[in-house]
Parts: structure tokens; sequence; C-alpha cells
């Protein structure tokens, strides 16, 4: 990914200076990973149809040495780490994956819980929990969203703005 980039920054350069060309720049379609609960949870059904940004769906229904490998490079390339926890969480793996990416790199790392999910629902004292994590991944710089609809919007705000920024060249 990073020699595309590269390529998209030269053609850039070469465009740039040549301007009687009316060419829109090529870009780089941003990406999320979208980690989290698995579990048979479906809010990855529920979000992808609302995204406008290419996404990476690390879920299986069998893990292979060569899909983890996958998983581990799509992780650091996406442009954003999502990850999202319900109820249906039963190890604590992504808790520590969205702390670590929010200290790491924080503005890549989004964090959302879901207070239910199917018939599950977290305790009080489990909700208290993923509120300090929120607060902490926000103050390591990531982004805390309360649903996925707001995941959705912020998401495909950075979408909009590259073709805005696109439209003004």
């Amino acid at each position: 990914m990073k020699n595309i980039q590269l390529v998209c920054v030269y053609l850039r350069m070469i465009f740039a200076a040549v301007p009687h060309y009316n060419i829109k720049v090529l870009e780089m379609n941003k990406k999320v990973f979208l980690g989290g609960t698995a579990n048979g949870s479906l809010w990855r059904e529920i979000l992808k149809p609302k995204l406008k940004i290419d996404y990476f769906d690390p879920v299986l229904p069998h893990r292979t040495e060569e899909a983890y490998q996958r998983e581990l490079k799509e992780r650091r390339d996406c442009d954003y780490c999502l990850y999202v926890i319900t109820p249906k969480m039963t190890g604590c793996y992504s808790i520590a994956e969205v702390v670590d990416d929010s200290n790491k790199h924080p503005d890549k790392t989004v964090f959302c819980f879901i207070d239910t999910d199917d018939m599950a629902e977290f305790s009080p004292s489990q909700v208290k929990s993923l509120v300090a994590v929120g607060r902490m991944v926000e103050r390591n710089g990531g982004h805390w969203l309360s649903n996925l609809d707001e995941v959705a919007d912020f998401l495909n705000h950075s979408v909009d703005n590259k073709d805005h920024k696109e439209s003004l060249e």
C-alpha cells in the first residue's frame, strides 16, 4: 500500500507540473479495519451497508495462519482501525488492541461499544469499564463514538472530505 501511495504522490507532482491538464488526481480509497466483537455478533452486517469507505472484515468461518497474517497486514495498513465491542464479547483481546492502537496510532483508532446485542446486555459494571476505556482512547487522541450511526457518519465524513478536496483541485 505504501508503494501505491508513493506512486500517487509522484503522479500528483507530474500533473502539478503540467497545469494545462485537467486530470482528476488518482486517490487511494480510504479503508477501515472492522475489529472488535465476533462470536455471532451482527454489528458488521448492520454497519457495512452504511459505509462509503472501503473495509476489511477479519471475521472468517475458519482461521488459518494465512488469514491471520492478512488480518495483521490489513490492521497495519488501513486508514482506520474500528473496534466495536458488544456483550457477545467473550475475551478481552479487542480491548487490549484498541488501547494499544490509541497509544500507537491515535488518529486512526475508533472505538464504540453497544449496550445490547441480540438478547445479550452489558452489566452496569461492564458499562462503567467500557466508558473508562472510551475515555482512555480519547485521552490518547483516538475517537470514541456512541453508536453505529455515529461510526458510519465519522468514517463517511473522511471520504466526503477527500471528494470535496478533489473537486477543488
